[in-house]
């Protein structure tokens, strides 16, 4: 990490704009990182010590001028105040985060290429990010690149990872692709996995396995109840102990 930041006043988040200002070219683009961060607030809760942002500034010292920041669709950052000071975030600047960097980031392809595959890989291998994921699902053939992959950091150059989920051992977290329904429609999203590869289901999905399971209670109750009756024996008045 460059020292010379700490010779000149770096500018607070307050000062600096809090994104790019260049708009998504498609719905996912804010949906899929989106649901992420919501999967991640059901699986770490009870956990202070993270932060997941989207489509938001991150400003650092290892590029050119500080003002000028990185913008990943998403990324997570470990060992920071899920809220900064008790309040939410505007930009994400390295210099006021104790020099933490993102563990990591996540880009989507759109239609306009973006620079995933060379110019946003060699800014995040120089900030340090260990996870790079890139999601292509619609265009990897003309990218020329597969639709999920994940990079890692080793030796400063970003190493291709293979396996899907991927299990990233430094964030205890594991990343893939799954077919899931939303609003009533088919698509692929890409979610949070555990280390023996089984994915963490959402709020509502959990909310409907207990209600199945209750559902399934409740008839195997009433099943019993219907047997005993068959036998003569009434189900509300059965000799007590």
């Amino acid at each position: 990490m460059p020292t010379d930041h700490l010779k000149i006043a770096l500018p607070t988040t307050d000062e600096l704009p809090c994104s790019d200002d260049i708009p998504v070219d498609n719905e996912d683009q804010n949906f899929v990182p989106n649901f992420l961060l919501f999967l991640l607030n059901t699986i770490w809760a009870a956990r202070m010590d993270w932060f997941f942002g989207v489509d938001m500034a991150v400003y650092h010292t290892t590029g050119v001028n500080p003002r000028v920041p990185i913008v990943p669709d998403g990324f997570l950052s470990l060992g920071v105040e899920r809220k900064k000071g008790g309040k939410s975030r505007k930009s994400y600047a390295v210099w006021e985060e104790n020099e933490v960097v993102p563990i990591m980031t996540l880009e989507m392809v759109s239609h306009s290429p973006g620079g995933e595959y060379d110019e946003k890989l060699d800014i995040y291998a120089k900030l340090g990010v260990l996870y790079y994921v890139i999601y292509n699902p619609e265009y990897w053939r003309r990218d020329q690149h597969q639709p999920f992959e994940v990079y890692k950091l080793v030796d400063q150059n970003y190493q291709l990872q293979i396996r899907e989920p991927y299990w990233m051992a430094e964030v205890g977290l594991g990343i893939g692709r799954y077919q899931a329904v939303v609003g009533g429609i088919q698509q692929e999203l890409l979610s949070w996995y555990d280390e023996q590869g089984n994915r963490y289901l959402t709020a509502e999905e959990i909310a409907q396995t207990e209600r199945q399971r209750a559902e399934q209670e409740q008839q195997r109750a009433e099943q019993l109840a219907q047997y005993l009756r068959s036998l003569g024996i009434d189900p509300d008045n059965l000799p007590s102990e």
